[in-house]
């Protein structure tokens, strides 16, 4: 068996092991799971059911056998995951077998379903094909039903897959039992329901569109697990490495995963950094956005540090090698979203805490209905029509239609929107959810830096300089040089620019109208010689104090003015923010950015400069969600970046932008398709709505439940009728799911 790399606590001497646990289909699984493991000495576990794994921390006193064999005793599958193998994990997990049951199930359900219910279909002794073709569905595609009520039997509780198997089996038994015993009943065609008491379409039903349910929830699950993935791919898979041959430095490209610390690579534009390390020669503009997701490329030069997976936007630089493979900044952030996940609240569904009252007090009335129509009656055949009615009454058709029903119309209806809804779990989150955490750029800005001003200090109009600076600027490939150029083409056509140059993160030169330009950083404009006075100097700096990112620009080698730049907000940031607060969300702004330009956003789109966080580190964004959940909030996170995917697991509803990278859509709970603001305020509208239309299914089919049980006791119910009246309230949660797809049409609805 493939052992875990495991970390060591050297003051308690403790280990992490992480376990794939099989076979868990509900919160009560996952609370057994937790309580048998922690009754090992020392040991302390939880146990995540969307990811069916489980963290647990053991002394070293501990085996990893000893947990496993732990785990197996309470009637589940473990192993131990060997994190150099996890991608395939979970391959024996994925949806495609329920997804074969589900169809099995329902081309078998559908004659099944005709042949029963109208009578033009039926054919002499058709109850036999209807038998014949409703044995695969109640076994082999309710077996996962059959196998978890069984486990749970076992340590005498019960769950939502406890009253689906005792439904199904009754129902199939009874009718069975009924066509055994007299094999002609179904030798006449056009029969009616009254007619007959086979009720193979109700079992054959039930299983189908449950099976429907548990199959959407496996999809859901098997997302869930990739972020840890999609994370670790984002990493360079190749390194061009200097090597001395025979006296002369080589370059030799070899796989990224081989480097050491020491080595040096060479990094030219548009690659990614192989690895954490150091510039030892050259210099340029690196684009952090990945990690940091903030728009403006970070510049670099001899002595400054680098972070593998960022992009080198302009010039050729060297780097030597200082962190590598689980030490660098990139696998520390796949630990961050690994363990804000399992870390995670779990989250107990209505229909199982339900379930665990509801199927004792059923058995019990069953057996105790039996037991006094055979008493008093003395009638065998009518001791158990009863006892059977009272089972088929109890059937959790409805009940078992109220979740997967109201989550497939709502999720139908918000990918129509753009909206991604996980599970179950995701509704109940947004329900109490009463703060909102919002990264700034790609969620609440564009992400792309635009110009706001040109501002002439002299000799030279503000159209003259942003058209001199943008001919110069066209020529080079940093972001900022980009947007400039792009701003000045669309005011007026660009003369071509001569005798071109540039410095990777300083700046750009040429010749433009016979005349020398010269835009960039203050350190470009010294090494040409250009010195702003002291009140071009605090203009300059007032600018950039105020939000923005500033150019300088001199035109034969005397500053002429300069020009800022700022990321742009969303146009629909702002009413988007008054919505949230309509919901009851009260907004607070994160970002790594500078704080002046924090406010600056945090103004424009309405959110208190109190509930501003700038200068913030991916880790950073995780502390400040943690501090709130401490507080007492409940906490939402919205964002786009890999730098926001430990923030949006920890946060008690992670929102990622569709916009963004997919290691943050796959760490969310939501995930709006847009890049707009408004949709996170519609997706917590739809998931409110959703859970709202859950518990009303959920409170309806129960309290019919809770009538149709007495009333079959007393005999005044026989199982036909029992199942036709389960059926119409099945009808009743179906028709009131499908008010979802109204959705958004009127309104806010």
């Amino acid at each position: 068996m493939a052992t875990t790399q495991l970390p060591v606590d050297a003051l308690n001497d403790q280990r992490v092991v992480e376990l794939s646990i099989q076979g868990m289909t509900c919160a009560s699984c996952v609370g057994r799971v937790e309580r048998k493991l922690g009754k090992l000495d020392g040991v302390e576990a939880s146990v995540n059911l969307p990811l069916e794994s489980a963290v647990v921390r053991v002394p070293a006193s501990v085996t990893d056998q000893q947990l496993i064999d732990t785990v197996e005793a309470t009637g589940y599958g473990a192993r131990v995951i060997d994190q150099e193998q996890s991608d395939g994990e979970h391959a024996e997990h994925t949806p495609s077998l329920l997804g074969a049951r589900l169809i099995l199930a329902a081309v078998l359900s559908i004659p099944v379903l005709l042949i029963s219910m109208v009578p033009g279909l039926q054919f002499p002794h058709w109850g036999w094909v209807v038998f014949a073709l409703s044995l695969p569905v109640v076994t082999w595609s309710a077996w996962p039903f059959h196998r978890a009520a069984a486990i749970n039997a076992r340590h005498l509780s019960s769950t939502m897959d406890t009253l689906v198997s005792i439904g199904v089996t009754a129902a199939f038994l009874f009718s069975s039992w009924q066509l055994f015993t007299d094999p002609a009943m179904t030798q006449h065609t056009g029969m009616s329901m009254s007619d007959h008491s086979l009720y193979f379409e109700v079992a054959a039903v039930v299983v189908t569109f449950l099976l429907l349910g548990r199959f959407l929830e496996a999809s859901a699950k098997q997302r869930a697990g990739n972020a840890l993935t999609s994370l670790l791919s984002l990493g360079a898979k190749e390194a061009h490495v200097l090597r001395t041959v025979d006296g002369e430095r080589v370059e030799v490209t070899l796989p990224a995963t081989t480097l050491i610390p020491g080595d040096e690579f060479v990094v030219r534009p548009g690659e990614k950094i192989a690895t954490d390390g150091v510039v030892t020669e050259g210099h340029s503009a690196v684009d952090t956005a990945l990690l940091t997701g903030e728009s403006v490329p970070v510049e670099v030069g001899p002595d400054d540090a680098v972070t593998g997976a960022t992009i080198n936007t302009s010039g050729r630089i060297v780097v030597r090698a200082t962190r590598v493979g689980s030490d660098t900044v990139l696998s520390h952030m796949g630990r961050l979203v690994s363990q804000a996940q399992s870390g995670k609240a779990r989250i107990a569904r209505l229909a199982d805490r339900i379930s665990a009252v509801f199927v004792p007090v059923v058995l019990v009335i069953a057996v105790v209905t039996f037991v006094l129509w055979l008493v008093l009656s003395g009638d065998l055949d009518a001791a158990f029509t009863a006892s059977v009615t009272v089972l088929v009454i109890a059937c959790p058709c409805a009940l078992g239609l109220a979740t997967p029903t109201a989550l497939l119309t709502g999720t139908g209806r918000g990918a129509q929107l753009g909206i991604l809804i996980r599970g179950p779990q995701v509704l109940e989150d947004t329900r109490t959810v009463d703060t909102i955490v919002l990264d700034k750029t790609g969620t609440v800005t564009t992400g792309t830096m635009a110009v706001d001003d040109v501002v002439p200090l002299q000799g030279a109009t503000a159209a003259e300089l942003l058209r001199l600076a943008g001919a110069v600027e066209t020529a080079s490939e940093h972001p900022i040089a980009q947007a400039i150029a792009l701003h000045a083409a669309a005011v007026d056509r660009l003369p071509e620019a001569l005798e071109f140059s540039s410095a990777p993160g300083g700046g750009v030169r040429g010749v433009v109208d016979h005349r020398i330009i010269t835009a960039g950083r203050a350190t470009w404009l010294e090494r040409n010689g250009i010195t702003p006075s002291p009140e071009q100097i605090a203009a300059f700096s007032a600018a950039e104090n105020a939000g923005t990112t500033a150019v300088w620009v001199a035109v034969d080698d005397a500053v002429a003015g300069f020009i800022t730049l700022s990321d742009t907000v969303k146009g629909s940031s702002r009413d988007a923010i008054g919505r949230l607060r309509t919901l009851g969300l009260r907004p607070i702004l994160l970002t790594g950015d500078n704080r002046a330009v924090a406010l600056q956003v945090a103004a424009s789109v309405g959110i208190d400069a109190a509930d501003v966080h700038a200068g913030i580190t991916p880790e950073g964004k995780v502390e400040v969600v943690r501090k709130l959940q401490v507080s007492g909030a409940t906490v939402a996170m919205a964002g786009d970046g890999v730098n926001d995917a430990a923030a949006l697991a920890q946060a008690d509803l992670g929102i990622a932008m569709g916009s963004g990278t997919d290691v943050a859509i796959e760490a969310a709970d939501l995930t709006v398709m847009g890049n707009s603001l408004e949709q996170v305020a519609q997706a917590i509208e739809l998931s409110r709505r959703t859970l709202a239309t859950i518990k009303g299914n959920l409170f309806w089919a129960f309290f019919y439940n809770a009538v149709g049980i007495p009333v079959a006791a007393l005999g005044l119910l026989n199982p036909m009728l029992a199942g036709a009246a389960m059926a119409a309230s099945s009808v009743l949660v179906v028709a009131n799911s499908l008010r979802l797809r109204s959705f958004g049409k009127e309104g806010r609805t």
